[in-house]
C-alpha cells in the first residue's frame, strides 16, 4: 500500500526489505544450503578493517561457514544491533567505493551513520572517512566525497588528506542532493511553502507557527496526513545551489519548482533517485505528482524538465501517460533519458516498464517489452550500450543487464538479494544480502560478473552464532499455478525430531519472501527461538510475472488463502520435522489482514495468531487510510459504489467464528492502517473471551523502528509463541 508513488513497501511484513521492498509461476528448483549446524560467513564490524582470505572466500560464495559447534542461537538483540551497510558510491576512476554504515547505540536508543572508504580490489582494508555523515556522492573529478551531516547541510571531505569543508549553510535542512558534472552547482531538496519567494519566508512562517498559541489546522482537501505525519502545508522542492570555490558555504538557492503544487522527492520515502542532472549540467529532470484535490487517490507521477539555472518554466515530458513515471537517468552522452513507467492509473503495483526517450526528437520507446518483470533502480553502463535494472525473481531480488540496441535481458546475479548497486565504466559495485548474512559490498568485473567481496561487515558480531539454512519448495496452488514456498530450519536442528512452526505471511500484498536479510520480519529470529519457519509466495507476490501479481486484486481472501492452505499442507508433507500440531500464524499489514481473516475462516491448524498492523474492517479502511488509490484499486472502486467488494473479504464479518488466541500489535502513528483497526480486533477477541493481548507504540508508524521498541516487539512476540507452542 503506497508502494508505487513513493517506491516503498507499506503493506510490508516480510522480506520486503521489509519490508516488502512482482501467468505462470516461473520454475524454481528446490535447493538446500549448508547443514543446520552451519555458521554464516563472518562479517567485520567498523573496527575490524581487514578480512582474511578465507573470510573473503566465504563472502564471495555467500554461504555459511561450517563449524564443529555453534555457540548460540541468533537473537533479537543481535538483529537490532547489527551494523548496516548501504549507499555505495563509486569514484569516477572506479578505484574506490564510499559507503554508509549505520551503528546502533542501544542504551541511547538511536542509530548513527558514518561514511567508509574501501579500494575496489580484493583484500583491501576499509577505513572510516567521516563520522556522523550519510549520503556519500563523489565529485566528478574524484577529489572529494560530498555528504550530509545530521544538521542537514552538505559538507565535503578530501579522501587524500581528510580535510573537511562545509559546502552549504542554508536556513533549511537539505533532504537530498545531487552534484552537477561540471562541479559548479548542486541540486538540493528542501521542504518549503510553495508560494514563498525566499527560503527565509518559509523559516519565518515556521517560526511564527511554533510561537502561536493556536494549535488548530484547517484543511480543504485530502492527504491531511500521510504515513506518520500530518500535513503542514510545506512541499519538498528542488533548488539549485552555486558551489563556487567551496571555500565559502552557499547560503542561497534558486527555486526550480516555484509554485509547484507537489513534492520532489516524493514524501515520505523519496530520495535522490527522484531527480537527475543532465551530463552537460544544464537541465534537471524530476518525478512529481501534481497534488490538487486528487493527490489522495492518484498515482500519476510525471517527469518534468527544467533548466538548472531556473531561466525557463518546467516542461512535462510524460503528460500523455496517466500512470506513474519515475526514476529518470540520463545516458552518459546526454542524448537519451531512461525511466520507469506504469500503464494503469491507480495501481501502485503495476509493472514498471523501462522507457527510453530520445532527448533530441522526443521519440519514446519501450525497452525489453517482453520481459515480464517489474523493473527498478535503473543505471547506465559507462559506454551507454547497456541499462542495468533490479527486479524480483522467484524469491530473489536480482540485478539484470538490458542491451539498449536489442532489448536482450541477462541476469547479472544469481540468488540472494541485491540491495543497491552502482555501475562503473568496467565494473559493477553492489551490496548483496541473503537469509544467512546481512549486506556486504561486492565488485563484479564485466563481462563475467564474477563477484569479489570488498567488505566483511559484522564479522565479530556474528562470530559463533548459528544462522539457519532454508530450502525452497513448490506446489500447485490456486488455478493449478506453481507456487513457491520456503522452509527455514530451527536452531539446533536434529534429524528425526519434530519442531513447532512459525507460519509467516508477507505484506504488500504485492511483495515477496526473498532470499535477503531483513531487520524486521527476519526468519532467523524465529529459527533462533527453536521454531521452524514456513513462508509462502502466494498469488499477489512479486517476481513471478505480472499476471501472478495481479491475481490478488479484489481477491484478498480466496486465492491467497487457497495458496496458504495448500502451501501449509505441502510443507507438512515434504518436511516431516514440521510439527503441524504446534504452529502459530503471524503477519503484518496485508499479512495482518490475512491473520484477521484466517481467525474466522481457517482457524483449524493454529494454536495462536499474531496480527501486526492488520486490516480488521476493510470497509472503514477505505475511508480512513491516506493513500486511497490502494483501497480503491484492490476493491474495485469506492466503498459506496462497490460496497459488496469491501465486504466480500472483510474480517469484521467473521468474528463470531474466532477462537484462536491472538496477539494484536498496532502503533499510534500508523496512518496507513490506523490504530483503530488494531484496537477493534483486540476488542473483538476480548468480547469473545478469547485469550488475547494488545501491544501498541505511541511513537511508531507502520513499522517499529526504534531499537528499544524493536526489542520489546520481538520479546513480546517470543513470549506469545512460547506460551502457546513453546517447548
Amino acid at each position: 500500500m503506497g508502494k508505487t508513488p513513493n517506491r516503498t513497501f507499506t503493506f510490508s511484513a516480510g522480506a520486503l526489505a521489509v519490508g516488502v521492498a512482482l501467468t505462470a509461476l516461473a520454475p524454481a528448483a528446490a535447493s538446500t544450503q549448508a547443514p543446520a549446524t552451519a555458521v554464516p560467513a563472518a562479517a567485520a564490524p567498523p573496527s575490524a578493517v581487514a578480512a582474511t582470505s578465507a573470510a573473503a572466500a566465504r563472502v564471495a560464495a555467500n554461504v555459511p561457514v561450517t563449524t564443529a559447534v555453534a555457540e548460540r542461537a541468533f537473537t533479537a538483540k543481535d538483529l537490532v544491533t547489527l551494523t548496516r551497510l548501504s549507499g555505495p558510491a563509486l569514484s569516477p576512476d572506479g578505484t574506490q567505493v564510499a559507503y554508509q554504515l549505520r551503528t546502533t547505540d542501544l542504551a541511547a536508543n538511536h542509530g548513527s551513520t558514518s561514511i567508509w572508504l574501501v579500494k575496489a580490489e580484493p583484500g583491501a582494508v576499509p577505513a572510516q572517512l567521516v563520522s556522523g555523515a550519510n549520503s556519500p556522492h563523489w565529485s566528478s573529478d574524484g577529489r572529494y566525497v560530498y555528504y550530509l551531516t545530521p544538521e542537514g547541510q552538505i559538507w565535503r571531505v578530501a579522501p587524500a588528506t581528510g580535510v573537511k569543508q562545509q559546502v552549504t549553510k542554508l536556513p533549511l535542512d537539505v533532504e537530498a542532493f545531487r552534484l552537477a558534472a561540471d562541479g559548479k552547482r548542486a541540486v538540493v531538496a528542501l521542504s518549503v511553502f510553495p508560494d514563498c519567494p525566499t527560503l527565509e519566508c518559509t523559516v519565518a512562517r515556521l517560526d511564527a507557527r511554533k510561537k502561536s498559541k493556536r494549535s488548530g489546522n484547517l484543511y480543504d482537501r485530502l492527504f491531511v496526513r500521510h504515513w506518520d505525519t500530518w500535513a503542514d502545508g510545506t512541499r519538498n522542492h528542488l533548488f539549485a545551489v552555486d558551489l563556487g570555490s567551496g571555500s565559502v558555504p552557499a547560503t542561497q538557492a534558486v527555486s526550480l519548482m516555484r509554485d509547484f503544487d507537489g513534492d520532489s522527492p516524493s514524501k515520505p520515502f523519496g530520495g535522490d533517485d527522484d531527480f537527475a542532472i543532465s551530463p552537460d549540467s544544464q537541465d534537471v529532470v524530476f518525478s512529481a505528482r501534481l497534488a490538487g484535490q486528487t493527490e489522495a487517490w492518484s498515482t500519476n507521477f510525471d517527469l518534468y524538465e527544467v533548466p538548472l539555472d531556473g531561466s525557463r518554466p518546467l516542461v512535462n515530458l510524460t503528460a500523455n501517460n496517466p500512470a506513474a513515471d519515475a526514476g529518470p537517468v540520463f545516458s552518459p552522452d546526454g542524448s537519451q533519458l531512461a525511466y520507469l513507467a506504469q500503464t494503469r492509473p491507480g495501481f501502485e503495483s503495476d509493472r514498471y516498464h523501462i522507457m527510453l526517450r530520445d532527448l533530441h526528437t522526443g521519440h519514446t520507446r519501450e525497452l525489453a517489452a517482453e520481459w515480464d518483470r517489474s523493473a527498478g533502480s535503473l543505471q547506465w553502463s559507462g559506454d551507454g550500450s547497456t541499462l542495468y535494472a533490479t527486479a524480483d525473481e522467484a524469491g530473489t531480488h536480482r540485478l539484470f543487464s538490458i542491451d539498449v540496441a536489442s532489448g536482450k535481458v541477462t541476469a547479472c546475479s544469481t540468488g540472494a538479494a541485491i540491495e543497491s548497486y552502482v555501475a562503473g565504466k568496467d565494473a559493477l559495485i553492489f551490496s548483496r544480502s541473503s537469509l544467512t548474512r546481512p549486506a556486504n559490498l561486492f565488485e563484479a568485473k564485466a563481462p563475467g560478473f564474477e563477484p569479489v567481496p570488498l567488505t566483511d561487515v559484522d564479522a565479530a558480531a556474528l562470530s559463533g552464532i548459528a544462522l539457519s539454512p532454508s530450502q525452497t519448495f513448490t506446489f500447485a496452488g490456486w488455478n493449478g499455478d506453481r507456487v513457491q514456498g520456503r522452509v527455514t530450519q530451527p536452531f539446533g536442528f536434529t534429524p528425526g525430531r519434530r519442531y513447532p512452526v512459525a507460519f509467516l505471511i508477507h505484506g504488500g500484498p504485492q511483495g515477496s519472501w526473498t532470499d535477503g536479510w531483513s531487520y524486521r520480519w527476519n526468519p532467523q529470529f524465529y529459527a533462533g527461538l527453536g521454531y521452524a519457519v514456513v513462508t509462502i509466495d502466494f498469488h499477489g507476490s512479486t517476481g513471478y510475472g505480472q499476471a501472478f501479481t495481479d491475481a490478488i486484486s479484489r481477491h484478498w481472501g480466496d486465492r491467497p488463502l487457497e495458496d496458504l492452505q495448500k502451501g501449509w499442507a505441502a510443507a507438512l508433507a515434504q518436511f516431516p520435522y514440521l510439527d503441524g500440531n504446534r504452529a502459530c500464524a503471524l503477519g503484518a499489514s496485508y499479512g495482518g489482514f490475512m491473520i484477521d481473516w484466517i481467525a474466522g475462516n481457517w482457524p483449524g491448524p493454529w494454536k495462536c495468531l499474531v496480527s501486526h498492523d492488520g486490516v480488521f474492517d476493510n470497509r472503514m479502511m477505505g475511508y480512513a487510510t491516506e493513500e486511497l488509490w490502494f483501497s480503491e484499486w484492490e476493491n474495485g472502486g469506492t466503498p459506496w459504489d462497490h460496497a459488496e467488494d469491501y465486504e466480500r473479504f472483510n474480517p469484521i464479518d467473521h468474528v463470531a467464528d474466532w477462537k484462536d488466541p491472538i496477539l494484536v500489535i498496532h502503533s499510534e502513528r500508523d496512518y496507513r492502517i490506523p490504530v483503530d483497526q488494531g484496537i477493534a480486533a483486540f476488542t473483538a477477541a476480548q468480547l469473545r473471551g478469547i485469550p488475547s493481548e494488545f501491544l501498541t507504540f505511541p511513537d511508531e508508524n507502520h513499522w517499529v523502528l526504534k531499537p528499544q521498541n524493536s526489542l520489546q516487539w520481538h520479546e513480546t512476540v517470543a513470549a506469545w509463541l512460547d506460551r502457546w507452542i513453546g517447548h
